[in-house]
């Protein structure tokens, strides 16, 4: 039988906020996730997800803070390539800022904080790639700043990976990240189609 969560016996909310009382913050959806070597197992279904998600918190009148990784010139996080552009599905409109970082969490030497407390919502909504990495490491940046995150799982894909211990399915990863920031991080929401 599973465990009860540190959120749980914490006594921390678990209740999923309203898009309008939020601020969503897109991470590292670039077209790098989408081919060659980085490709990620499922990245159409969570890009479509994020889309949608994207509409809704567009239409509520959210915040939307879009975040890319820069590797450099020459690698597949090139954003001053193609292959590390933003994807159009998701590509920012006008007054919807886009901050740049170099590490997993989007907030560790970046502006994102800053930007985040001018939009004036504790709560912060998290989607993107990779579930186990970027996604992962904001939601516990976002925690350790104070503000309340909530990842949603089917807007958010990753890759499976062979290590010295374990090889490890995409699945299988995803589930795992996920259930390390439900475990204390932010609230993890199955569906896009949960929020509103």
């Amino acid at each position: 039988m599973p465990n009860k969560t540190l959120r749980e016996i914490s006594g921390l909310d678990a209740a999923v906020p309203a898009l309008a009382d939020s601020t969503l913050i897109l991470v590292d959806y670039q077209n790098t996730y989408t081919r060659g070597v980085m490709e990620l197992d499922g990245w159409e279904a969570a890009l479509d997800a994020g889309a949608e998600l994207l509409a809704k918190a567009r239409e509520a009148g959210a915040p939307v803070i879009h975040v890319v990784n820069d590797g450099g010139e020459g690698t597949p996080y090139d954003i001053r390539a193609e292959i590390g552009r933003i994807h159009p599905a998701v590509a920012p409109v006008d007054g919807e800022e886009t901050v740049v970082k170099t590490a997993p969490d989007s907030f560790h030497g970046t502006d994102l904080g800053d930007l985040v407390d001018k939009a004036g919502n504790e709560n912060v909504v998290i989607v993107g790639f990779m579930t186990h990495m970027c996604v992962t490491f904001t939601a516990q940046g976002a925690f350790l700043r104070g503000n309340k995150a909530t990842v949603v799982a089917d807007a958010c894909a990753t890759r499976a990976l062979a290590t010295d211990v374990a090889e490890v399915s995409a699945e299988q990863l995803h589930g795992s990240a996920l259930a390390t920031i439900a475990d204390v991080y932010g609230v993890v929401v199955p569906s896009h189609e949960r929020m509103s």
